[in-house]
């Protein structure tokens, strides 16, 4: 790698003030964080240190004109207490993808994933130990120019902190769609991490929430009729004895736990169909009974079983007492990041420092 890390450990360790079983998602932080400033065109300052807040000028451009990309990534252990983690080098294809699209520098892959490795092998002792818990790895970067003024900025950071996480679905969930809200066209940033996608979700989100929905499911921005994906995860129909979901059109994230549960069940035999799916038909399968199963998948949510769906003035109910598609994904994904199922497609990892 070209660039050294520097490690400066805390003197005052957080670790046991952690109750493991009781664990808010996305409250609790460890007690370091990994930083690289990108400044005249190249990448330096790599360190690990105690977490704590950066300094920023009320002029920076991330504030004003949004360059600010993020991955999701986890890391759980073995029964050696090993770090392991799940295909890190997708996420850092994926992140520099999404910097691309936002006229950000690449990250180097070695830099990303030693970053990610060092901090979490130095971390691993915050990894919850309880089934379908994880450490939960945030990965960002954000201009740094303080600059008015709408031009890509020439200084970045790039930063990573980790979180011990609990289940993000305690529950099978209620999706309701919208036939006048989108998240994203062909040709936007809708495929890529970028913050501004989030941000433009919360209001509807905020809707579904004040009637009893969990999360938006979003219809494309041209018909508003064809599934695109949910606000938290890419999403999948059991139809008869097929199973569907939307396909990557240039508006959908390339989500890779989507990519994994995929490859999971073609390896069991599933027919599985990427391709363009209404809300019209998923009401018709609804009605005459070959709707089986509806489930998301995400690196937050893994799997989650879907339980209601609404439009309009239609509610589609799911039996979520025998989901054995979505529960074979979960249990396969779950058992692939603690090791008691083989690894045959060569996606753990183990984390080790540098």
């Amino acid at each position: 790698m070209s660039v050294q890390i520097k490690i400066t450990k805390t003197t005052h360790s957080k670790l046991n003030e952690v109750d493991f079983n009781n664990i808010p998602f996305g409250k609790t932080f460890t007690d370091h964080m990994f930083e690289a400033d990108y400044i005249n065109g190249e990448w330096q300052n790599a360190q690990i240190k105690p977490l704590t807040e950066i300094p920023v000028h009320p002029g920076n451009m991330a504030w004003h004109y949004g360059q600010a990309i993020f991955e999701g990534m986890k890391a759980t252990r073995d029964e050696a207490g090993n770090a392991l983690l799940f295909r890190p080098k997708e996420h850092s294809i994926r992140f520099n993808k999404s910097a691309e699209r936002l006229s950000m520098p690449h990250v180097p892959e070695d830099l990303f994933l030693d970053a990610i490795h060092t901090l979490v092998d130095l971390e691993k002792a915050w990894i919850p130990p309880q089934t379908g818990s994880a450490m939960y790895i945030r990965p960002f970067m954000i201009s740094f120019d303080h600059t008015i003024g709408v031009k890509p900025s020439d200084t970045y950071k790039f930063m990573v902190f980790v979180l011990p996480v609990g289940p993000y679905y305690s529950q099978p969930v209620k999706l309701m769609a919208f036939p006048e809200y989108v998240r994203a066209v062909v040709g936007g940033v809708g495929e890529v991490k970028a913050a501004g996608n989030y941000a433009a979700s919360l209001f509807p989100a905020a809707m579904a929430k004040k009637e009893g929905y969990d999360q938006v499911m979003w219809l494309d921005g041209i018909h508003h009729k064809f599934i695109q994906e949910v606000g938290t995860m890419n999403i999948f129909f059991v139809i008869g004895d097929d199973i569907i979901t939307p396909n990557l059109d240039g508006a959908i994230l390339k989500g890779i736990t989507r990519d994994s549960a995929i490859k999971i069940l073609k390896s069991k035999g599933h027919n599985v169909i990427e391709k363009p799916i209404s809300i019209d038909e998923i009401i018709e399968a609804s009605n005459s009974g070959r709707l089986k199963e509806v489930f998301g998948t995400g690196t937050a949510a893994v799997v989650a079983q879907v339980a209601t769906i609404k439009y309009n003035d239609v509610i589609m109910n799911l039996d979520t007492s025998h989901v054995p598609v979505s529960t074979m994904v979960k249990d396969t994904i779950n058992g692939l990041r603690n090791r008691t199922v083989e690894d045959t497609f060569g996606w753990i990892v183990p984390a080790k420092g540098v």
